[in-house]
């Protein structure tokens, strides 16, 4: 595995700083924000300095149901090729559920929720895990996630299923200690055991991160400092092996530049020191040359057996037919208890579902403000209070650009904007973003604006 360093989430907001940053050996970038004909500037110039860039893929849903999409797939593939990475990761999520598996609406999540750990969920992921491999160009790292809420009847802990799910498939991991710290607040689960059970070979890298504590529940905010709780589960994980590479992650509320510089020698510090109590039989070295072995025996070995992680073997794999069926009830089940109000599955905790419902309509309401920011702009105050009461009621089914323009759609139809003047420029923006551009001048077009323009001023 290549030896990453120290790196640092790249953001557009935070693009300038992270340049000007002594130390920063790489930087992660979100793929679905990285258009490879037209890279942002700020990574052509750390290409060009030799600092690495990974893309770092938050909407494939490998842990759903439905086999990964042809299309997401080529994207993330293009972004790897267009940063020239050693690597790319997701995660073990599902973001979307519904659809033809259970003949349903189709639902998005709008963030990355868990997946039950059972042999039904790791079937179907090990099977998009190696649908993916075979169609990225370079190695594929998934990432442990956070939660709010637990599943009902799972068959294993969560280093069980990472552990699993490397052993079949040969994909590396991307382990986050700040969410491991998160479930242990949450779910009470035990960041140490877990360590204890993956195998740290098998670690691309590490992720740290803060977060908050609300009413006994972590929020994996990525916008408050690191804690020394995160930072201490950072320091087991160094002992046990030296990771490939550490990253910080930070999303929102951006702080000073000399802040996340102090943050970024707290993590150095920290692993440095974890790494002078790493057994040898776990060393770097010893990680490094694990993961190469692995590599190299995905296709054969020297005597010619087909490995059982080969393509043959994939072929001659049983379907996970029945399988995805059953999960695509149970994730179909969740999601719409979760954003269309639907009553709670059997076995969930009520309370723990609803805060997670209010947290899944907060960060829609964040992804919106970037995507449209002109909608807070114009409703001030009032914009954050609407859109969460929106979105108790109306799933999400497309991507933000529709949410954006759904959400304005509603306020302008439903009659909620009192104030003339704010009623005329969402009409103005929703009439701007809602047709072709540029606008068709055909006739018909034409008096298909001027209609919605009456309708919704009315």
């Amino acid at each position: 595995m290549k030896h990453l360093g120290t790196g640092i989430g790249w953001r557009p907001e935070i693009a300038e700083a992270v340049e000007g940053m002594p130390g920063i050996d790489w930087v992660e970038a979100v793929a679905e924000n990285v258009c490879p004909g037209h890279l942002p500037e700020s990574l052509v110039r750390l290409r060009e300095r030799g600092v690495t860039v990974v893309p770092h893929g938050v909407s494939l849903g490998l842990g759903g149901a439905d086999r990964p999409d042809e299309g997401k797939l080529a994207d993330l593939a293009a972004a790897a090729e267009a940063l020239g990475s050693p690597l790319v990761t997701e995660h073990i999520a599902f973001v979307r559920a519904g659809g033809a598996l259970t003949a349903s609406p189709r639902l998005e999540a709008g963030h990355l929720l868990p997946v039950p750990r059972t042999r039904d969920a790791l079937d179907v992921l090990c099977e998009n895990i190696r649908i993916a491999q075979d169609s990225l160009p370079v190695p594929l790292a998934v990432e442990n996630i956070a939660a709010l809420i637990s599943w009902p009847g799972e068959e294993m802990t969560e280093g069980q299923f990472l552990y699993d799910l490397a052993d079949r498939t040969g994909v590396r991991l991307l382990i986050d200690v700040a969410n491991l710290h998160t479930n242990h607040v949450n779910r009470g689960e035990d960041p140490a055991k877990a360590l204890d059970e993956l195998p740290v070979e098998a670690i691309a890298y590490v992720h740290v991160a803060g977060g908050f504590e609300r009413d006994g529940v972590w929020h994996d905010s990525h916008a408050h400092a690191v804690p020394p709780a995160v930072l201490a589960i950072l320091a087991d994980l160094s002992s046990r092996v030296r990771p490939p590479g550490v990253l910080l992650e930070r999303d929102e509320n951006f702080p000073a530049p000399a802040e996340l510089e102090r943050e970024l020698t707290a993590i150095r510090e920290t692993v440095e020191k974890g790494a002078l109590s790493v057994v040898p039989a776990v060393s770097a070295d010893a990680a490094s040359e694990t993961s190469e072995t692995s590599d190299a025996s995905k296709t054969s070995d020297a005597s010619g057996t087909t490995d059982p992680d080969s393509g043959d073997a994939r072929k001659a794999s049983p379907s996970t037919d029945p399988s995805r069926q059953r999960l695509a009830l149970a994730q179909a089940a969740l999601l719409s208890a979760l954003v269309a109000g639907t009553p709670v599955p059997e076995g969930f905790d009520g309370t723990r579902l609803s805060v997670q419902a209010r947290a899944l309509a907060g960060k829609r309401a964040d992804v919106v403000a970037k995507v449209a920011p002109e909608l807070p702009e114009i409703l001030a105050g009032a914009y954050r209070t609407s859109f969460v009461a929106y979105a108790h009621g109306h799933p999400m089914t497309g991507g933000y650009r529709r949410d954006a323009l759904d959400f304005a759609e509603h306020l302008l139809l439903g009659g909620r904007l009192e104030d003339p003047d704010v009623r005329r420029r969402v009409s103005d923006w929703w009439l701007e973003r809602s047709g072709p551009a540029p606008l068709s001048q055909h006739p018909a077009a034409r008096l298909a604006r001027a209609t919605r323009r009456v309708l919704l001023r009315r």
